[in-house]
């Protein structure tokens, strides 16, 4: 079994002559001081010596504790990861011949995911003999992107692949 190295440099694993140290509310302290006489200034404290940047081998020290800094660490990535927005591609089907009511009720979702700013993947997909009407799934098509226009911009105009038409659609950056 192996043991973990922790992730930062703590106190004699800190491998410098001399640290400058950053206090508790982000204030430097004067200068580099030797390493030695960090450690003694933690240690009468009762905290931790945490390398917490090691930039140009003028390494930055932090006095805290190491467990606590560690909780700080994760709470922020964690906080980080909640507020990144994960952009989906929604899809919407038509066929050729989709009536009124079902185009608006569509065009209602699309335009919901849109202003949640996730992409849209709309196509109409031809069954049969219908592939000899490609026409009307083009005007379709057409037709689902000027009703978004507002909301949306074309990222690729209609175009057939096999037996599918596809239009794909990004919400507008505000």
């Amino acid at each position: 079994m192996r043991i973990r190295e922790p992730e930062h440099r703590i106190n004699e694993r800190i491998m410098a002559a001399e640290v400058r140290i950053v206090g508790s509310e982000n204030e430097m302290h004067n200068g580099l001081i030797p390493l030695a006489r960090a450690l003694e200034y933690a240690q009468e404290l009762g905290v931790d010596l945490v390398e917490i940047s090691n930039a140009n081998n003028m390494p930055i020290c932090k006095l805290i504790e190491y467990s606590k800094y560690k909780y700080e660490v994760k709470k922020k990535e964690k906080e980080n990861k909640a507020r990144q927005h994960q952009v989906e591609v929604k899809e919407i089907r038509f066929g050729p011949n989709t009536d009124e009511h079902d185009f608006n009720f569509k065009a209602r979702h699309a335009e919901k995911f849109l202003k949640e700013g996730n992409k849209i993947k709309a196509y109409v997909t031809f069954h049969g003999r219908s592939i000899v009407h490609k026409d009307r799934g083009e005007k379709l098509l057409l037709e689902f992107a000027e009703v978004l226009e507002p909301f949306s911009k074309v990222e690729s105009a209609p175009k057939l692949e096999g037996k599918r038409m596809f239009l794909f659609l990004a919400p507008k950056s505000k």
